[in-house]
């Protein structure tokens, strides 16, 4: 093959390349294997070895990562790249609107028309496009001059090295503004493999973006899955675009990704009802948003609005309540929960997360402690895990004082009555059972609450005034309690006592499982309890239990075996159990139905459901006389597959298992 020959094959492949990069980056729809791209890239790769003089900037092989860099160079704005004034709550996005009309001398009853877009939590960075090629790009820097990251920016797999022009006349200069993050599975992925190597965790995926992005070797950038949404234009030559909606259309034809979550809205009350919309819709993405940005749409009314400082009169970023937030560490409290376990507790300096204030956080256990070093005194990242329970993320070390912090210990003796403490795998246990004033306490609550017995009004203050006052020493004593007893401590009125009491009596008749359950036997959850109840049939019967016998039981594991039989060996317990007994609760006995519906059939449940919620479905299958699988496993008999269907349906696919649809299993049911 000669030169000419290869420039033309050159070509091809790239073309090639370039359309199905495309495909798989910006629509999300590859129509080859990863087999046949590799296959194409290696051709290419080879050709340009062999005629060195056909590689070219914009080349799919130039995404690998060049050499490192000793340093950043920096590059100028030609257009500054403003930051947004930001609005935190719905009276600024009102004044904001208002403003806007005075501003442009309307009526205070016109509708603006908006661009609204999710507010991407990433980093900002322009990039640089002659004659459709990628030339330079750069962070936002302090908004006139950024670094030049152009190496890093040429291997996120997003950004078209040659823009396409299909359907356009592509301009001969161009420079997009996007916002590059790390998606949240790759950022979770990301951590754990810095855990594992010893090395501390990025605090959230906009950090991990920043750090990735700001690589001196493009390498490493290269080996993390960095994406980007376009959101605008600075300097163009060529075309002319009536609202920042066209620039948008126009920016995506081009091949460059913008967010599919872009619209535009009539009026403010639309564009705060897309607030409220984007802030429900933000757990589900993935990747982080941390408000909207609203935009006048016409350029034309941009233009008459104008720059104060160095933020446009014209656009706004609503935020919403914040996920994460720095605090400090005051100290380290470790609690003691039902079950003896001891759990280390950050006690905080109040801060809002999420619009709820924070003052203390869980850090689970020792080791956890140990492993993100976390010591009074520490400032910290903190977030509400799964946007409800606060976690600390991040200890800040560059903030620790130089002469250090004292490191955290777990005690040798329970904080709360001084009995010995034993550790279990990774969890530290108090010995003193229900002797501990704390395991009882919230022994209690636990028996008392929804899921168990349900004794409603009952609540922790409640709980704690009982024990303290000697009113209650195990949980049978709350069927001891009488509307005269309860008249004498304080705070409680004759309403109050009698709704008390008339719960309690109500509480009487538990179903087995929920017996189990509130009993609190370590180990043992509502999912636990149910097979328990299943297999045994009544409370006596289990408490007679052999660990043989029970580890014969599905679902029930050694230790969950040795747990079950400790909590009957101990004498106090069952005590406890014929005290129950003779305050009249009841010990129900449960019968697995026979020639239900389901008799004899394992039944698999993956993604959801739309006439059940899956523990329902569960709950009818075994009602019926099935058995509800948690794993795929060749005794399930159907595989129900819902919307959105996990990983699981794939295994049972290659296992030949019956796969159905909801409608199919309603049938089976009866519903």
């Amino acid at each position: 093959m000669d030169e000419n020959e290869a420039r033309a094959e050159v070509e091809r492949l790239r073309k090639e390349i370039d359309y199905h990069n495309y495909c798989y980056y910006i629509l999300d729809n590859p129509v080859v294997t990863d087999a046949e791209y590799d296959r194409l890239m290696r051709r290419l790769e080879g050709l340009e070895k062999d005629f060195p003089r056909l590689v070219t900037p914009d080349s799919p092989t130039r995404r690998v990562g060049a050499r490192p860099l000793a340093a950043f160079g920096t590059i100028t704005h030609t257009v500054p790249m403003l930051s947004l004034n930001n609005a935190f709550t719905e009276e600024e996005a009102l004044e904001f609107d208002s403003r806007i009309k005075r501003n442009l001398e309307l009526d205070g009853s016109a509708r603006i028309e908006y661009a609204a877009e999710p507010k991407m939590d990433g980093l900002a960075v322009e990039l640089v496009f002659e004659d459709g090629v990628f030339i330079k790009g750069s962070t936002r820097g302090d908004g006139s001059v950024g670094e030049d990251v152009t190496q890093n920016l040429r291997t996120v797999r997003s950004i078209p090295l040659r823009l396409r022009h299909d359907s356009i006349r592509l301009p001969k200069y161009m420079e997009v503004r996007g916002e590059v993050f790390l998606p949240i599975k790759s950022f979770k992925r990301l951590n754990a493999e810095k855990e594992a190597k010893g090395e501390a965790p990025f605090a959230n995926p906009r950090n991990a973006a920043a750090g990735s992005l700001r690589q001196l070797d493009p390498r490493i950038t290269a080996s993390r899955p960095l994406d980007i949404f376009c959101y605008g234009l600075g300097a163009i030559e060529g075309p002319l675009f009536s609202t920042h909606f066209e620039t948008l259309e126009f920016i995506k034809k081009t091949g460059l990704k913008v967010n599919p979550l872009v619209k535009v809205v009539e009026g403010i009350d639309e564009a705060l009802k897309y607030h409220d919309e984007m802030e429900e819709k933000r757990g589900s993405l993935n990747y982080e948003i941390d408000g909207v940005v609203l935009k006048v749409n016409r350029l034309d009314l941009q233009e008459r609005l104008g720059v104060i400082t160095r933020s446009p009169r014209w656009a706004l970023a609503y935020k919403f309540a914040p996920k994460q937030e720095m605090t400090r560490v005051k100290e380290i409290f470790v609690g003691v929960g039902r079950t003896g376990a001891l759990t280390p507790v950050a006690f905080l300096e109040p801060v809002s997360v999420g619009g709820v204030t924070i003052e203390r956080a869980t850090l689970h256990n020792e080791d956890e402690v140990k492993r993100k070093d976390v010591r009074a005194g520490d400032f910290v990242i903190v977030q509400r895990a799964g946007d409800v329970i606060p976690e600390v993320a991040v200890v800040l070390l560059d903030r620790r004082p130089a002469e250090g912090l004292p490191e955290f210990r777990m005690p040798d003796k329970c904080p709360e009555c001084g009995s010995a403490i034993e550790r279990v795998g990774a969890i530290h246990y108090c010995t003193g059972g229900l002797l501990c004033p704390a395991q009882l306490k919230e022994s209690i609550r636990h028996f008392a609450s929804k899921r168990a017995l349900d004794i409603e009004g009952l609540g922790a203050m409640h709980v704690d005034q009982f024990v303290e006052s000697g009113f209650v020493k195990d949980v049978a004593d709350l069927f001891m309690l009488t509307k005269e007893g309860l008249l004498s401590l304080e705070r409680w009125g004759d309403k109050s006592a009698e709704n008390l009491i008339n719960a309690i009596e109500r509480s009487k008749n538990p179903t087995l499982e929920r017996l189990i359950y509130a009993l609190g036997i370590r180990q043992v959850g509502e999912r636990t309890a149910r097979v328990l109840a299943e297999k045994f049939g009544d409370i006596l019967a289990l408490a007679k239990a052999t660990k043989e016998e029970l580890e014969e039981t599905r679902e029930i594991g050694p230790e969950t075996a040795a747990s079950i039989v400790d909590f009957f060996a101990e004498r106090h317990n069952m005590d406890v159990l014929r005290k129950l007994e003779r305050a009249g609760v009841a010990f129900p006995k449960m019968e697995k139905k026979k020639g239900g519906r389901c008799e004899g059939k394992v039944f698999l449940f993956t993604g959801g459901l739309k006439s059940f919620t899956r523990d329902g479905a569960k709950d009818i299958v075994e009602a019926e006389g099935g058995e509800a699988a948690t794993t795929v496993n060749k005794k399930v008999d159907y595989v129900v597959a819902g919307v959105e269907p996990g990983s699981k349906l794939e295994k049972a696919k290659k296992m030949g298992l019956k796969i159905i649809d909801e409608e199919e299993f309603k049938g089976l049911v009866g519903k």
